[in-house]
């Protein structure tokens, strides 16, 4: 059963429990719907409470907690993750690790920001457990929480680190190389996809470009 039939049916629960409700009859669920209608808080920090109390997916059945979103939530930079990783997971720190200190080192650093200054969330919520294979449903799940955070800070700018990330908010099917580090109109904002940070340490010559892909955001600011 695909992550928008799960959410009919949870709230549907929800809402019968509430009511008193023990028992009801089997709810019948639309196969052939493409998307449902979600109604999220219009403020963050009630955005992040529900988030951390979600479980649409089986990610949320290996997860310590929900890397919910962090930084400014009027920022004209926002930066998109892939997925917390399992330091991420365990300390709750978005900075945590090799990965998240050479991110950090981006921000502070090359574009002369404080860590404030810029809004941090990933695509996936919840840390996918070792060699996992990312489900189109599990994106799914995790979608309707991003695109309400991107319309709740509404960014000038956003970043997507990684091609999962990037291809969270659009579907494209050019290599990844050839779109990295381009302005991409997305929605009245620009989007610009970066090497993942992890992809650099395995990769350190991918740096001088990914240097000058973050001077390029830095002009933009």
């Amino acid at each position: 059963m695909k992550s928008y039939q799960n959410l009919v049916l949870l709230k549907s629960l929800y809402r019968d429990k509430a009511l008193g409700f023990s028992f009801m009859d089997p709810l019948s669920v639309n196969e052939e719907r493409q998307s449902f209608d979600l109604s999220l808080p219009t403020d963050l920090n009630t955005l992040h409470s529900q988030m951390a109390q979600c479980h649409l997916c089986d990610l949320s059945k290996h997860r310590q907690r929900v890397l919910t979103g962090f930084g400014n939530i009027n920022a004209k930079l926002m930066f998109i993750d892939s997925s917390p990783s399992m330091v991420e997971d365990e300390s709750g720190d978005s900075f945590a690790g090799r990965s998240g200190s050479s991110f950090e080192k981006m921000i502070t650093q090359v574009l002369k920001l404080k860590l404030e200054d810029i809004y941090l969330t990933h695509s996936l919520k919840c840390r996918p457990s070792h060699n996992h294979i990312v489900l189109d449903s599990e994106l799914s799940s995790c979608k309707p929480y991003l695109f309400k955070q991107i319309e709740l800070v509404n960014p000038d700018i956003i970043v997507t680190l990684g091609e999962l990330a990037y291809n969270s908010l659009i579907k494209d099917e050019n290599n990844f190389e050839k779109i990295r580090g381009q302005k991409i109109p997305y929605e009245g904002r620009t989007l610009i996809p970066l090497y993942h940070p992890s992809h650099l340490l395995r990769n350190p010559s991918l740096k001088k470009c990914t240097m000058d892909d973050l001077m390029n955001i830095k002009g933009l600011l």
